[in-house]
């Protein structure tokens, strides 16, 4: 017994010092041998101590930075999480509001049914605008604040439009709605992918779309309260007057994204960050803090050697910029192309067709976006242990719920009314549910492919093409219905895609589960091609065949 409990001993003290070489291993390959360890941080804590000495009250109040801080770090990191995730309510509840307060509004506006798409169809169309201008605001002012910025812009846009007489006010006020829109879409995966550990990333990510899909949902239920106020759609569309304001106290508590103040150079400002949101008596931690610092350097070293037309320029002619934003601009595509918003959109009108009367047709919306709000929850629970790989496979279960809708528009409402219904509601449920799951990839994936130096240009233009697609999608649906056929456009046309971005996704989609930022920079500097045959081997190996 003695002998078995030396042995137990022996192998256990082996098991710690194989550790301790492999975290200096770790330190010497990813850091440099030049890195004294401790020295760094006696440095780097004497620069932190030095910005904290320097950032007076009225600095903090100009700022909007209103400290809190937890013992335990992951408080920290959820509650930052929660609420600029939050922002996703804003952009939700402005998409399905408009399918409700149409209803209302067409008649009280005397709008033509290219003036309803118009108005329907501006506000993505702002949202491009303001992916525009994400890469300017997110450069000279920061994540957190052009989070806030963005708030003002709805706040503008939700008075304009809910104090509309005549279309071009409400023309204006929903492309200003859209601006805001655009700028927090890029934002806030940025600047929470910036921010939390690796191993919550795309959780927490994920539950941006997740506030997305109950914006919507509350979209919905605003316009069922409202439906018969007399105006009704003015509230509807002015609801959102109420939830900007929220959001935009609750993140003048939070704090800037540490790997912005590294890009600005404000070491000390980033590692008080860093404290707040990481335990930094951890080595992970500080392992983490450091490469972001060498990552940092390198980048201020190129900027100092580029314009800023070189830098637009490296997004396409340096090869791993260049793989980063097709995949990024793929992912995207493959969610806004398949008729999302589309359908959300024009929710109401489409149950109308299927049989239900006015009123009903304004609840029974509920029906679509409480499924994708629902769908998004699995993703938020479990995308970080399954992957995104796996995760991506849900586009196959929204492919079967387009085919469900296609066929409930080819049944005859006038002989089979229940028939029709129950399967174009069962195919509803099915799209709207996977999608919600599979709709949170294209915030996540993004957010994270781009380098440092990338992150912000690449963003920009990852999001102007979500919402370019979007108001493509949303402008031209009652031109392709009516030349597809809403089956057709529905099943060939959605659907195709979403078979199309299957296969892609099978072959050259990368796993970035568990990456820290600085990691998934190696995963985009291999070939496609390498990550096409390693994706073949490992679905080879999975099906046990040679």
């Amino acid at each position: 017994m003695i002998q078995e409990k030396s042995d137990l001993l022996q192998s256990s003290t082996e098991s710690i010092i194989h550790e301790d070489k492999t975290f200096e291993k770790v330190e010497e390959t990813e850091l440099g041998a030049q890195y004294d360890f401790e020295t760094e941080f006696t440095e780097i804590e004497k620069l932190a101590e030095e910005a904290k000495r320097q950032s007076t009250f009225w600095q903090k109040f100009r700022n909007f930075e209103f400290e809190i801080n937890f013992e335990n770090k992951k408080y920290m990191v959820w509650l930052l999480g929660a609420f600029a995730s939050a922002a996703g309510l804003l952009s939700g509840l402005d998409q399905s509001i408009i399918s409700g307060a149409s209803i209302g509004m067409e008649p009280a506006l005397h709008l033509t049914s290219h003036q309803q798409s118009l108005v329907s169809s501006l506000m993505p169309l702002g949202a491009v605008a303001g992916s525009i201008l994400m890469t300017p605001l997110n450069e000279y002012f920061g994540r957190k604040k052009s989070i806030m910025i963005s708030c003002v812009w709805y706040t503008v846009g939700a008075a304009l439009s809910a104090a509309a007489h005549e279309y071009h006010i409400m023309y204006a006020g929903r492309f200003i709605l859209g601006v805001g829109v655009g700028i927090e879409g890029g934002c806030v995966g940025l600047y929470i992918a910036e921010s939390v550990p690796a191993k919550v990333r795309g959780n927490i990510v994920s539950m941006y779309q997740f506030n997305i899909a109950v914006g919507e949902v509350l979209g919905f239920a605003v316009a069922a309260m409202f439906y018969s106020v007399k105006g009704g759609w003015r509230f509807m569309i002015g609801s959102s007057l109420l939830f900007s304001t929220l959001l935009f106290i609750g993140i003048s508590f939070l704090p800037e994204s540490p790997r912005y103040l590294i890009h600005k150079n404000r070491l000390g400002e980033a590692y008080n960050v860093w404290k707040r949101l990481r335990d930094v008596e951890e080595y992970d931690s500080k392992v983490e803090f450091l490469e972001m610092r060498q990552a940092g350097i390198e980048e201020q070293e190129r900027k100092n050697n580029e314009s800023y037309v070189q830098v637009w320029m490296d997004l396409f002619t340096v090869p791993r910029n260049r793989r980063s934003l097709v995949y990024a601009v793929i992912m995207i595509s493959l969610g806004q192309l398949t008729g999302v918003n589309a359908v959300m959109y024009y929710m109401s009108t489409l149950m109308i067709k299927i049989g239900f009367d006015t009123k009903n047709a304004v609840f029974m919306s509920l029906v679509g976006g409480g499924s994708l709000m629902l769908g998004t929850i699995p993703a938020i629970l479990f995308m970080d242990r399954f992957g995104r790989r796996t995760w991506a496979l849900n586009i196959v279960g929204f492919f079967f719920g387009l085919l469900l809708v296609a066929i409930g528009y080819r049944i005859d409402i006038e002989t089979n009314l229940a028939a029709a219904e129950g399967v174009y509601l069962t195919g509803i449920i099915l799209y709207m549910g996977f999608f919600g799951a599979y709709a949170c990839l294209t915030w996540v994936l993004p957010s994270e492919a781009f380098s440092m130096q990338m992150r912000s240009v690449g963003m920009t233009i990852s999001s102007a093409f979500l919402y370019l697609w979007a108001f493509t999608v949303t402008y031209n649906f009652t031109k392709m219905q009516n030349a597809f056929t809403y089956t057709g456009l529905t099943l060939g046309f959605y659907g195709g895609i979403a078979f199309i971005g299957f296969i892609y996704q099978l072959f050259f989609m990368p796993e970035t589960k568990d990456k820290t930022l600085e990691e998934i920079d190696d995963i985009f500097n291999k070939p496609t091609m390498d990550i096409a045959r390693e994706n073949i081997a490992n679905m080879k190996k999975f099906w046990g065949m040679k």
